[in-house]
């Protein structure tokens, strides 16, 4: 199959390398330094259980538009910052119409695939999640991972709504992920499972980026914790907004997955030590803004995001 990585960070590379290693085409849309570096001297991977140093199909966007056509692949792959998503879409809005191709997004937030659903259609869009991955560049052409790195994907919103993309059709891509080494699970509610996952990166990726905390040291400080589990409690108190219903057991399950998984850095507490914008909108962001259209407080949330934003200026 051939695939392309819209946004060439940690996560998009790993996938990336996994999928190539298995003989598969992939392309990588990336842009600056980690573009030149991919294009002359390869893409170097370094996990635990995979070290990865080959060369790469790398292209700038406008390279992509210019060389390329979107049925030359059999899915995309958007692994951007959720800040990006509307963004990307309209810089390749005629580059993507008219197509069939699928898009398949592993993005934080639960406010990407609707995006996607009003610029290509249900039928073409696919809601998934990156789950126990951490991802980050670590130089340019350099990416470094760590975790089991699953995948959580299904049609959207879920597989009982109308003119949605094939479940069936959709197992093929499964399939294709678990024999390149991508534990893939397909989820027939994916709405709901991007709001579970939500319960997490609301949990700890903003307090994170506030203390400088990983999240084995946030999740079991006496204090935090407590906030951490809060800011979870407030993600499930709004999830109604969108029709979905989060359950204390969500709620504790979650916390024990990230309270016992390694020991990461969040992608929002490497971007503030890097001096990159936050995802602030794409996580709590979300949860503030269900909040006030159900007027309900969610008040640890609001206050970190609120802090985070103070010291962005």
């Amino acid at each position: 199959m051939r695939f392309l990585i819209i946004g060439a960070g940690g996560i998009g590379c790993y996938y990336g390398a996994r999928l190539q290693l298995q003989g598969h085409s992939v392309s990588y849309l990336a842009r600056g330094n980690h573009l030149q570096a991919m294009q002359t001297t390869g893409l170097k991977v370094s996990h635990d259980e995979l070290q990865f140093h080959e060369k790469v199909d790398a292209v700038a966007i406008d390279t992509l538009q210019q060389q390329y056509r979107c049925n030359d692949f059999d899915m995309i792959l958007l692994t951007l910052k959720a800040g990006a998503t509307e963004s990307i879409l309209e810089q390749l809005s005629g580059w993507l119409k008219n197509q069939n191709i699928p898009m398949l997004s592993l993005q934080n937030g639960v406010d990407n695939e609707p995006l996607i659903a009003q610029a290509l259609g249900r039928h073409r869009t696919l809601g998934g999640l990156a789950v126990r991955i951490g991802g980050h560049i670590t130089g340019p052409g350099q990416v470094q991972a760590k975790g089991p790195a699953q995948v959580i994907m299904g049609s959207w919103p879920n597989h009982q709504s109308e003119r949605i993309f094939s479940p069936d059709a959709l197992q093929v891509f499964a399939d294709t992920f678990n024999e390149a080494g991508i534990p893939t699970l397909i989820a027939p509610d994916i709405r709901r499972e991007l709001w579970r996952k939500l319960l997490i990166n609301n949990g700890v990726n903003p307090l994170s980026a506030l203390t400088r905390l990983d999240t084995r040291n946030l999740t079991s400080h006496p204090i935090f914790g407590k906030t951490v589990y809060r800011m979870m409690q407030e993600v499930a108190a709004v999830a109604p907004a969108d029709d979905v219903q989060l359950s204390r057991h969500d709620i504790d399950e979650m916390f024990e997955l990230i309270s016992t998984f390694d020991a990461i850095k969040t992608s929002m507490l490497v971007d503030k030590e890097k001096g990159r914008p936050l995802e602030l909108e794409g996580i709590s962001g979300a949860v503030l803004n269900r909040a006030k259209q159900l007027k309900i407080d969610v008040p640890n949330t609001e206050l970190v995001h609120s802090l985070l934003l103070l010291e962005e200026g």
